[in-house]
């Protein structure tokens, strides 16, 4: 997996009730766009993210 500033990531929720979780990855810890993320979720809190087989990473839109 490999992200950089700005992208978003979405970790799907595991159980019922529990919905999918968006943040902003706000810096990349890992060389090359590798984890970990410092990511800001929709909800406010930031947190520290090693992603797992759950976690998507959708790219930030990039103007040229």
């Amino acid at each position: 997996m490999r992200a950089a500033v700005g992208d978003q990531i979405v970790v799907h929720g595991h159980t019922t009730g529990h919905g999918d979780r968006r943040g902003e990855i706000v810096e990349v810890r890992g060389s090359g766009g590798e984890p970990p993320y410092l990511v800001r979720f929709d909800d406010g809190h930031t947190g520290l993210v090693f992603p797992g087989p759950d976690a998507v990473v959708v790219p930030a839109s990039r103007g040229s």
